[in-house]
Order: C-alpha cells, then sequence, then structure tokens
C-alpha cells in the first residue's frame, strides 16, 4: 500500500487507486466511507506534506490544505531572479500576464542575463546605456532575430566553396570567412576575414553592413531564404572597386590568397588555375547564398577524431576537409574545391577493414612495390563484393581489419607525374625520400619510420617521418569541369591524433592534411542523420 500510495500520489482518504480499479462500484464507494488507519501510508503522508511546506512534522490527523500563494505576491527583486533564469523565448508570453510582469521584464538584469547565458555576450552591456540602446533590445532585434544565422556555412561559389563562421563578437554578429594557410604551409594556423556584420547603434533594427573591399564597412542585407540558407548582398558594390582598376585588384587579391606575386609562380598551369579562380570568384562579390554545415559526429570507436582538416592538392594549392567515419568506412569531403573535383564531393574514402602493412624500410622506396601491395588489396576488396562479403564485413568490428600480405604480382606501370584531382604536378626538387606505414594499432601511440617512396611528388616536404597505421582506400580524380571522374586506389596513412595523409596511387601524388584548430559554436549536428543527409545535399549541389 506504501509503494501504490507513492507511485499514485493519492492520500489515505481516498485509497490507492490501484485497487480501486479492482473493485467494483459497490466496493469502492464502500472504501471511500472507510478510513485507511495504515501507519505507514500516515507516515508518508506527513512527510510529504512537510516537503511541500503545508505541515510542521509528523501527524495523525488529516492535513491542513496549503495556504494559497501566487507569484504575484513575490517581492519584485525575486521575479528579477526567477525571470532571468528562465529561456528568452519564454518571456514575450510572461509579459503578456499582467503589467506587473511586463513592467518588470522591461529590467535590464534580465536580458543581461539571457544575452550572456544563450549567446556568450561577455561584453559590459551597461556601456550601452549610452547609446541609449538596453541589453532587450540587443537580445530581441539583434540576437534573436539573428540566431538562425549562426554556425557554419558553405558558401555557394560554383567549385570553389568556402567556410564561414558566423559567431556573436562582443556587440556585435560577424560573418568570417576561414581561409587555409599559404600553399605549402599545411601546418599553419587559418586565416580568416570578416565578409559582413550585423549591430545595434540605437533603438533601431539591426545594421548589416557588408565588410569586403578595401573601403572600410558599407550597407548590406542578408535575407533567410528557409531553413538552413541564407543569402548576402551588398548595396554599394563601388566599396569593393579599387583605383587601380582590376589589375591591382587581381595582385592584392593574390598576395591574400597565395601570399605571393604572380612573378613568383613559374608553374604556367598553376598561373592559369590562379586566373580562372579570381576571375569567377569576384563575379560573387556582391551577392552570395550560403547552406549549413555541420560538423561530423565523434563516436569512442573512431580511429582519430573526426573534424577539419587542411590538406595540399597539387597546383590547386590547400584546401579544406572535413573527415567523418561512417561504420567501418572514413570519408573525406571537400569543404573548399576547384575545378577538378569541386566542393562537396568525396576526395578521399578509406577502407578501415583493410589495414595495410607495407615490407621494411628500403623497399618502401620501391614505388612499384608499394603499388603492388595496393593492387592486391584492391583485387580482394573485388573479391568481397562479388561474394557478397564486402557489406557483410560492415559489422565485424575490429577484428575485421585485415593486413596485406605481400605475394608475387606484376609492377604497376609508373603514371605521369599529375597532382591531385588529376592535373599535372607542379616541378620541384627531387621527391621526398620514400612511404611508410604502420603496424602498430593508433591507440598503442608507437610508430614506424616513414618516408615516400621515390618518384612520389608533394607539395609539403616537412610530412611526420614516423606513422601510426595504413589502410587501404581510394581517391576521387577528374578531368577539368569534373569531367569523367572516377576512384582510384590509394594509401590512407595516420600519422597522429592531427594529421593523415594519403598517396595518390594513380598519379604518384602525395597529400598531407593536418587538423584545423578551431573551435566552432552552433555547428553540432542535432543527430548523426542530419549530418548525413547534409553530406548528401552539399554533394549533389555539384554532382
Amino acid at each position: 500500500m506504501a509503494v501504490c500510495a507513492r507511485l499514485c500520489g493519492v492520500g489515505p482518504s481516498r485509497g490507492c487507486r490501484r485497487r480501486q480499479q479492482r473493485r467494483g462500484p459497490a466496493e469502492t464507494a464502500a472504501a471511500d466511507s472507510e478510513p485507511d488507519t495504515d501507519p505507514e501510508e500516515e507516515r508518508i503522508e506527513a512527510g510529504a506534506a512537510v516537503l511541500a511546506g503545508v505541515g510542521g512534522g509528523l501527524c495523525t490527523g488529516p492535513s491542513p490544505p496549503p495556504p494559497r500563494c501566487s507569484l504575484l505576491e513575490l517581492p519584485p527583486e525575486l521575479l528579477v531572479e526567477i525571470f532571468a533564469s528562465l529561456p528568452g523565448t519564454d518571456l514575450p508570453s510572461l509579459a503578456q500576464v499582467c503589467t506587473k510582469f511586463r513592467r518588470i521584464l522591461h529590467t535590464d538584469t534580465i536580458w543581461r542575463r539571457r544575452c550572456r547565458e544563450e549567446y556568450g555576450v561577455c561584453e559590459n552591456l551597461r556601456k550601452l546605456e549610452i547609446t541609449g540602446v538596453s541589453c532587450r533590445d540587443v537580445y530581441a532585434k539583434l540576437l534573436h532575430r539573428y540566431r538562425h544565422i549562426l554556425g557554419l556555412w558553405q558558401p555557394d561559389i560554383g567549385p570553389y566553396g568556402g567556410l564561414l563562421n558566423v559567431v556573436v563578437d562582443g556587440l556585435f554578429i560577424i560573418g568570417w570567412m576561414y581561409l587555409p594557410p599559404h600553399d605549402p604551409h599545411v601546418n599553419d594556423p587559418m586565416r580568416f576575414k570578416p565578409l559582413f556584420r550585423i549591430h545595434l547603434m540605437e533603438r533601431k533594427a539591426a545594421t548589416v553592413e557588408c565588410m569586403y573591399g578595401h573601403k572600410g564597412p558599407h550597407h548590406g542585407h542578408i535575407q533567410i531564404v528557409k531553413k538552413d540558407e541564407f543569402s548576402t548582398k551588398c548595396n554599394q558594390t563601388d566599396h569593393h572597386r579599387m583605383s587601380g582598376g582590376r589589375q591591382e585588384e587581381f595582385r592584392t587579391w593574390l598576395r591574400e590568397e597565395w601570399g605571393r606575386t604572380l612573378e613568383d609562380i613559374f608553374h604556367e598551369h598553376m598561373q592559369e588555375l590562379i586566373l580562372m579562380k579570381f576571375i569567377y570568384t569576384s563575379q560573387y562579390d556582391n551577392c552570395l547564398t550560403y547552406r549549413r554545415i555541420y560538423l561530423p559526429p565523434s563516436r569512442p570507436d573512431d580511429l582519430i577524431k573526426p573534424g577539419l582538416f587542411k590538406g595540399t592538392y597539387g597546383s590547386h594549392g590547400l584546401e579544406i576537409v572535413m573527415l567523418s567515419f561512417h561504420g567501418r568506412r572514413a570519408r573525406g569531403t571537400k569543404i573548399t574545391g576547384d575545378p577538378n573535383i569541386p566542393a562537396g564531393q568525396q576526395t578521399v574514402e578509406i577502407d578501415l577493414r583493410h589495414q595495410i602493412q607495407l615490407p621494411d624500410l628500403e623497399n618502401q622506396r620501391n614505388f612499384n612495390e608499394l603499388s603492388r601491395i595496393v593492387l592486391e588489396v584492391r583485387e580482394r576488396v573485388r573479391q568481397e563484393q562479388q561474394e557478397g562479403g564486402y557489406e557483410a564485413g560492415e559489422g565485424r568490428g575490429r577484428q575485421g581489419l585485415r593486413e596485406s600480405q605481400p605475394s608475387p604480382a606484376q609492377p604497376r606501370a609508373e603514371a605521369p607525374s599529375r597532382g591531385p584531382d588529376g592535373t599535372p604536378a607542379e616541378d620541384g626538387g627531387e621527391p621526398g625520400d620514400a612511404v611508410a606505414v604502420a603496424e602498430q594499432p593508433a591507440q598503442s601511440g608507437q610508430g614506424q619510420p616513414f618516408v615516400l617512396p621515390v618518384g612520389v611528388s608533394s607539395r609539403n616536404e616537412d610530412y611526420p617521418r614516423t606513422c601510426r597505421m595504413c589502410f587501404y582506400g581510394t581517391g576521387l580524380i577528374a578531368g577539368h569541369g569534373f569531367t569523367s571522374p572516377e576512384r582510384t586506389p590509394g594509401v590512407f596513412i595516420l600519422f597522429d591524433e592531427d594529421r593523415f595523409g594519403f598517396v595518390w596511387l594513380e598519379l604518384k601524388s602525395f597529400s598531407l592534411y593536418s587538423r584545423v584548430q578551431a573551435t566552432f559554436r552552433n555547428a553540432d549536428a542535432p543527430s548523426p542523420q542530419a549530418f548525413d543527409e547534409m553530406l548528401k545535399n552539399i554533394q549533389s549541389l555539384t554532382s
């Protein structure tokens, strides 16, 4: 009976609902007229009365009715504290209850706390009093109104894409465009520049300003097109132009984008790619559309923490890639791209069930030996696909990892020296001293000597000389304009938690990837399904 009293929430005068349901109407009426003298129930009822603040202790008689208490009777300072702890979206409804609540909700202390807890505004908001702007105005007209554009976005700039991070920065909302470091310094930090900002200067609507160009902020416009999509427009594009004309604009862009002049770039094909990018992207300096992207969800059994990485892509320079894990596969999706493999496409895919073990260090220098081992694994993967074992192996767990065992095979014919994505590799000095691959699990922290095979080109010679593990993978290559795309075999090389590499076998080229060391707010996917849907959407735009 005591347990039923706790579950049903009834007192001794009403009896137990469970017992009543088993009785007939006559029995129930009789039971209601009889007092229930169970001492355990009386003790629980008295204890509940004490906890509710309506009793002074244990009692044997019926509890007195609780005194009626209304929020209206609480002192204003207590109401301020209560209201300040509520979500800001609930406060407008609360203001409609009565005049007293509406008056109290004009207290800036409430909105100052909501600005700080919901949007991380740590500035001294009391300074706003000088301009006549209240914290309530900041919350309602700036932060809450534009809350849907906070987070990570990919601009629609054809094949080039991009990475925009919209954040609350003091009393501003700023859209920062994140740019990779200058080629080939993949380990350097990201660069960023503001594209737009929103702020509240007086008690009116928030002001949107375009930050593009070199003449300072000027009037702009933001339109939230639909869920997870918005667009920006500049109303004063003359601020983007420079007095020296297009030549001066190109030279300035080149210094910012590549950190050098056109005379410093001796490779003719690379010059063409750079000029093509400038002409294409400059068409979007007055109007851009952005689509939301999420950071990949992380799981305890992931090989390394997923996230954003900077990678070397031959003559195209450095690009941003998102590494994510999907069961026994890992994928690298381009956030920025190029005319060969545009943004949104899966540049590499790694089969985590097929671990590769390369021969000793001396034989690693032989590209034909590397080619032989990788092609053997590819043949094994094809056989598993034909037999249906490839899909079945998805659920085998860590024991599904396999090591390729060297066996006699024909050396692969050397491919012409081209960069990733199918473009010719830029001429340079001798490539590094050969490849390496890991024998030990990544969790062990032990490494194996690593060198690139002779003949494999690398944009960055400063790659790690030890690695943890290697897996079979495929890389996407295509002609200009994403023509004739195909997946070709390669080797995924895990160096450490923040760096990995990929050997493009067909291209005899090596890409080095380094983690983007930045913290992004409002960028987590609401669910794994939402993240997978986002990947499909950005890929479909350039397929």
